[in-house]
């Protein structure tokens, strides 16, 4: 069997392995970068065996593919439907909308996901006036500032900025353990890969359970749950993590303290696009700002 399609401005990126992801959706990935490994991928003619493969505007692309298809087709993935959610709209112009996230609000839908999603609430609002797409994601239960673009095209150009680390993104997070310094660099590895930020502890909380500091954290990497995962390593994981942390603890400080997820919540994010310098920040969701006035009730800040 063979696929082919030219490439043009509207299904155009510039790495073969998203272009055939994002152009081929029925494949798994794994079966896409096995293609492209073994040379069952053409560009304009000739074999591509790098998944960083450039494209350009024109090129034709072929695979061949052996197997049978339902062996190597991706399972079927839920449609997006527009389904209301009150949104809180942080900022809005012809580029972007930036919404805030509330806590325990999918990005988008799973197999088994029966709440309104993100993507599901954003396709509702833009009401076919525009087409929202997610450049950047937020964990399930970590709120805060989410931006999105108003075009395919967009989204393409502000995905190359995220990768390119040319945004600065912050997040505020409780820890359960206080921390040595005031301030520091945390550099280790996360999920196999190089990963950095940078905090500072704005407040200690003190109370009969212990020491709790409230840090700002500059994120100069984007690593699958990073600020929780480096947290933990120096044993100071993000409070209400159970992954991550204590349970038995954790479990403590929801019945002390109300709190019924992590405390994490992303609070600023900056980048520049289109000659325009944006900074859009969102202030601590209600929910954290309830736990905090508990935290500090039971002991005071320091």
């Amino acid at each position: 069997m063979i696929k082919q399609v030219t490439v043009d401005e509207k299904n155009y990126y510039k790495r073969l392995d998203k272009f055939l992801r994002n152009n081929f959706s029925e494949l798994k990935l794994g079966t896409i970068f096995m293609l492209i490994r073994k040379g069952n991928v053409k560009i304009n003619g000739k074999k591509a065996k790098q998944n960083e493969t450039e494209l350009f505007i024109g090129d034709d692309v072929q695979i061949f593919i052996n197997d049978r298809l339902e062996d190597i087709s991706r399972p079927e993935v839920p449609q997006f439907k527009p389904r209301y959610m009150d949104l809180k709209v942080l900022y809005e112009d012809e580029y972007i909308i930036a919404v805030d996230k509330p806590p325990k609000v999918s990005m988008h839908p799973g197999r088994s996901e029966e709440m309104v999603t993100l993507i599901e609430a954003l396709i509702f609002r833009a009401s076919q006036e525009y087409e929202p797409h997610l450049v950047h994601r937020l964990d399930k239960h970590t709120s805060g500032v989410v931006v999105v673009a108003k075009t395919k095209q967009i989204a393409r150009e502000l995905t190359e900025i995220i990768m390119n680390r040319e945004t600065d993104k912050y997040y505020i997070a409780l820890l359960s353990k206080n921390l040595k310094n005031a301030k520091g660099t945390l550099n280790s590895i996360v999920d196999g890969k190089d990963a950095a930020l940078e905090y500072t502890v704005e407040n200690v909380y003190k109370n009969l359970m212990g020491s709790f500091p409230l840090v700002s954290v500059h994120l100069l990497t984007g690593r699958k749950h990073q600020i929780r995962v480096q947290f933990s390593q120096i044993s100071s994981p993000v409070l209400g993590d159970d992954i991550y942390g204590d349970k038995d603890y954790n479990r403590q400080a929801k019945n002390l303290f109300g709190l019924k997820r992590y405390f994490l919540h992303s609070t600023r994010l900056c980048f520049n696009y289109k000659g325009r310098r944006y900074d859009i920040n969102s202030p601590l969701s209600n929910d954290l700002e309830q736990v905090l006035e508990k935290v500090e009730n039971m002991g005071g800040g320091a």
